[in-house]
């Protein structure tokens, strides 16, 4: 009972830090800064929901996945780096603010966001995706697989409720606030964005001088 209760704090931790949904609602507010309450819980919503399959996809498949195309988490931090810097570059223009969104574009701009890089790879990054491959490896048993499912579950749906949330912050900062905040965020973001770069490069250049030695 105990081995299960320290592999359940383990999970729980370590997927929290990872997703990091209090940092991802800056990011989520200023996304759907031009959406109605309705819509903005949709996207939450959606985000969430694709996250969650996701996780459990890469969990239950993904060292098989990776082993046979020959991907490594590294060239998901890469990927991850890219999208990234492009969406923070945009944050520090006030770009994403400015953008006014038609009432016919609404489904298509909710459904694009809420997929990409909401849920990918935002909420669920190369970091929760490595996690969650790594922790179900070393579930040997089924109620620990059973734990696993279950804070997955809880730490997504604790995210859906922080980007829910935001609604209110939202209104509280007005456009002037939301928009000085975007400005910082696409920063910190860019900076991410390089880390997650270099982190992900420098391996595969290391790797690449190994053998041609």
């Amino acid at each position: 009972m105990n081995e299960l209760l320290s592999f359940g704090i383990l999970t729980f931790t370590s997927f929290f830090t990872l997703i990091n949904p209090i940092g991802t609602m800056p990011i989520f507010m200023t996304m759907t800064a031009d959406l109605d309450q309705e819509h903005r819980v949709k996207t939450a919503k959606k985000a969430s929901i694709i996250a969650f399959f996701t996780l459990l996809f890469f969990a239950f498949s993904g060292q098989l996945l990776f082993n046979f195309f020959g991907i490594s988490v590294n060239s998901f931090r890469i990927v991850g780096g890219v999208i990234f810097f492009l969406m923070g570059m945009d944050m520090l223009q006030a770009r994403l603010g400015k953008v006014k969104i038609q009432s016919s574009e609404i489904k298509t701009y909710v459904n694009d966001i809420s997929v990409t890089p909401l849920a990918i790879p935002m909420i669920c990054g190369p970091g929760a995706i490595t996690n969650a491959i790594v922790l179900m490896e070393d579930a040997k048993s089924v109620e620990q697989k059973v734990v696993l499912v279950s804070v997955i579950f809880l730490v997504l749906l604790l995210t859906y409720i922080i980007l829910f949330s935001s609604s209110k912050v939202t209104k509280l900062l007005g456009d002037t606030g939301n928009n000085v905040l975007m400005r910082l965020m696409g920063l910190i973001v860019m900076v991410i964005a390089v880390e997650f770069f270099f982190s992900g490069l420098k391996p595969i250049i290391i790797d690449i001088i190994k053998s041609t030695q």
